[in-house]
């Protein structure tokens, strides 16, 4: 063991562990799979945590030609739903040395100055949301390594692809409407040329063409209360009012209620009502809100674990983020016709 005066050093860790420094070098480096198992990977971090031992990262990232630091690009700050993206992503981050830059998109979406004198200089990889992908360009982070969030995997421009199963969280939304024998839809679309709401618009229009008798419309609105207040409203005049509307956002949904009591409707007795992402604003409004639940943390940690692979030219883990239906009291049978 070193004194007290002395800061320990890898040797001090691989002598705690029994292990050799090259060992020490793998699993503190996060380059052990595959060359140390699991059990002596584990003995070495508690060893380090142990003695308190800090690897000098300003010699290894020279060395190694990194700087350790991250972009998550994201269409805003101030949205719930990428405040969860950044909480798994900085967490998964933490765990492998690195720090986590969070950087909105200018209006949600298009392009974005450079917040540094050259990323690619500055970064060693960069995560972006299919909302903001124009502003990679701009900072030059489509020249890094790169994972995409909620894009379309046929045309990423990155390495790796990570997406939620929107399209399934669609279907159970339409299935669970269908069964309470609903056949008039207004689908409240987010105003927004991104392919997560392409998708959502896409198995919408599929699910329901299978179903006799049933009919679809589509309201656009920008992604607000008040906007989609607007939006609904004019919907809702129309001669063939829908029973049931399929949301494409809480926040949507939110102004769908609004817009619904202002007319004077009912929900869910004479309009049932859903949303997507299950943010807390689903369970603050009456009836609370049957929606689906998107696990936001998780997709910040999948994104970080893909990137860091990408860096380590491992192969991400494949395969979509299951995603569930959380259904409340927003939704109940159509109304029978008048």
């Amino acid at each position: 063991m070193p004194r007290a005066s002395t800061r320990p050093t890898s040797r001090d860790v691989a002598q705690a562990a029994g292990v050799s420094q090259a060992a020490v070098s793998l699993v503190l480096g996060d380059k052990w799979r595959g060359r140390v198992s699991e059990a002596t990977a584990e003995r070495v971090r508690e060893a380090a945590r142990t003695l308190g031992y800090r690897p000098n990262l300003a010699a290894r990232n020279l060395r190694l030609g990194r700087t350790r630091t991250v972009l998550l690009v994201v269409p805003a700050l101030t949205t719930e739903f990428f405040a969860g993206v950044y909480t798994g992503a900085a967490r998964v981050a933490a765990r492998n040395g690195f720090g986590v830059v969070l950087y909105p998109s200018p209006e949600g979406i298009g392009p974005a100055r450079d917040p540094f004198a050259s990323a690619e200089a500055a970064l060693d990889g960069v995560i972006a949301s299919s909302m903001a992908a124009e502003a990679l360009t701009a900072i030059r982070g489509d020249q890094l390594p790169l994972v995409m969030l909620d894009s379309d995997p046929e045309g990423s421009v990155g390495a790796a692809t990570v997406n939620l199963d929107i399209a399934d969280g669609v279907r159970q939304v339409t299935d669970h409407l269908l069964g309470l024998g609903h056949r008039r839809f207004l689908h409240l679309a987010a105003d927004v040329a991104s392919w997560t709401f392409e998708v959502r618009a896409r198995e919408l229009a599929s699910r329901l063409r299978g179903v006799p008798g049933t009919s679809l419309r589509t309201a656009r609105s920008p992604i607000s209360i008040r906007g989609a207040e607007s939006a609904a409203e004019a919907a809702l005049a129309h001669p063939d009012r829908p029973t049931a509307v399929v949301c494409d956002d809480d926040q949507l949904a939110a102004g769908m209620y609004k817009a619904a009591r202002r007319l004077g409707l009912r929900i869910p007795e004479d309009l049932s009502v859903t949303g997507l992402d299950d943010l807390a604003l689903a369970t603050a409004i009456d009836p609370e809100l049957t929606t689906v639940r998107l696990d936001a943390e998780l997709f910040g940690e999948r994104g970080m674990h893909a990137l860091l692979a990408v860096l380590d030219q491992r192969t991400p883990e494949a395969g979509d983020i299951p995603v569930d239906l959380v259904v409340r009291g927003s939704t109940g049978p159509a109304p029978s016709p008048t």
